[in-house]
């Protein structure tokens, strides 16, 4: 199980020395192999029992309603990753795609014995999860300090690429501070590497010539060889008691819906350059209501760091807790003016998932080379939508048949299968759709009625 990819920066070329003499790499991976394990996975998943295409169509299940799931099948999907043992009694540092949505975690130690283990905490922010098994007297591998770790570094990843048992690669780092993304979301300051990264490397170790940890193996470019990514040591670190002791991360919230700043909606703030984001919605409550942020402010940096994309905001909130003040600097109608906001904690209701069957009243297909005809479609990254139920939240919504829905509440959209998974990440009372239609974007909210 790995994560993919793309790369927002550019990268640069760096010399590289060879291994200091004296650092033997096979004596490193006998010391320190022992405390990296492997990790096998079972998901349940439903599935239909016919391989019809318009099966999953929610106008489909609406008319069978509870005859629906007769027609369908559970069954278990298999996944494995990789982690490495950070304590004696047997806490397991891994990645959260790894055992984030599993009904069962088995981990194999170098010895071949076996564990079933439970998760202790995760934080889906950063891609980390401490999973546990019972067990004494383990091996562990030291962690080190990543900040420390400089461009032509020699370094070695241990894992469990295709299920292999233990592999051992070797490369250099070729860059730090990397920010990537998967879809609208973006993972900021990882370390990059040319070490072979392969499916089931997820969660092992990125190490140093000491043998220290200085990364966690994450992700890789699926389009370009000899590019992997790590993330750095140190963010794990600032949060691996917070997620021993509670589970999770309280992290800071400020409570904003965002929508990326253009040349012409610049022109239209009065901005003289595209710069900020814009606030699309503001959650009532929240820490950016209660401080006077309103819709149509354009936020343009925090704590005196320029922001000009959601994803640099969101990172700069997500690197704060709550109870955390930030400066925010707001354009407002023409004039500029700073805001301190106490950002709060995420709100319990955002961590309870609504149920699976979200009915917004709508219809949405692939896009196709026939649909983008059919509907003049420029744009084919996301779904269409071909039907609008009359009276439904998306009519109220204005939602319109040859709408094209590139997000859902910041997750990308890019076909049917992602829309699906992100109605059921849906966290709230309501739902923020960005949508595409005669070649502009904007942001719809429909409010779920819950």
């Amino acid at each position: 199980m790995l994560l993919v990819f793309s790369l927002l920066l550019t990268s640069t070329t760096f010399a590289v020395s060879v291994p200091q003499v004296g650092v033997n790499i096979a004596d490193i991976v006998k010391k320190v192999g022992p405390a990296v394990v492997n990790i096998d996975t079972v998901t349940m998943v439903r599935q239909p029992l016919f391989p019809f295409p318009f099966f999953d169509d929610p106008l489909l299940r609406r008319f069978f309603g509870e005859e629906y799931e007769r027609f369908t099948r559970i069954i278990p999907m298999q996944g494995k990753g990789s982690g490495f043992i950070i304590s004696q009694d047997g806490y397991i540092l891994t990645n959260n795609h790894v055992v984030g949505n599993a009904d069962k975690i088995v981990v194999t130690l170098v010895d071949k014995r076996k564990f079933e283990a439970r998760v202790i905490g995760r934080d889906p922010t950063v891609d980390l999860a401490v999973i546990k098994i019972d067990a004494k007297g383990l091996p562990t591998i030291p962690l080190g300090d990543s900040d420390a770790v400089e461009v032509g570094e020699w370094v070695i990843a241990i894992g469990n690429p295709f299920g292999l048992s233990h592999t051992v690669t070797v490369g250099v780092i070729s860059a730090k501070g990397r920010t990537i993304s998967a879809g609208d979301r973006s993972f900021e300051n990882f370390l990059q590497t040319d070490a072979a990264i392969n499916p089931g490397n997820s969660g092992g170790p990125l190490l140093n010539l000491k043998g220290e940890v200085i990364g966690i193996n994450t992700a890789i470019i699926p389009y370009a060889q000899g590019i992997g990514f790590a993330i750095p040591i140190n963010t794990a670190k600032q949060i691996l008691d917070d997620l021993i002791k509670f589970g999770r991360v309280d992290r800071g919230w400020l409570g904003v819906y965002l929508q990326s700043m253009t040349p012409s909606l610049a022109k239209g703030f009065g901005l003289s350059e595209p710069k900020g984001v814009i606030v699309a919605k503001v959650a009532p409550g929240s820490p950016a209501e209660k401080a006077g942020i309103t819709r149509g402010d354009v936020i343009l940096s925090v704590d005196g760091k320029e922001v000009n994309s959601p994803a640099e905001l969101q990172i700069a909130i997500r690197s704060r807790k709550a109870g955390d003040k930030v400066n925010l600097s707001i354009w407002r109608k023409g004039k500029s003016l700073n805001v301190t906001v106490t950002l709060g904690s995420i709100p319990q209701t955002e961590r309870v998932s609504l149920p699976s069957k979200i009915d917004l009243g709508i219809v949405v297909s692939d896009i196709t080379p026939d649909l983008a005809r059919r509907y003049n479609l420029s744009d084919r990254i996301g779904v269409v939508i071909t039907h609008v139920e009359p009276n439904s939240p998306a009519e109220t919504a204005d939602l319109r048949v040859g709408d094209v829905i590139k997000e859902v509440n910041g997750i990308e959209v890019t076909d049917v299968k992602s829309w699906e998974q992100a109605l059921s990440e849906v966290k709230d009372s309501s739902i923020v759709l960005l949508i595409s239609r005669d070649d502009n974007t904007f942001f719809v909210s429909i409010d779920l009625g819950k």
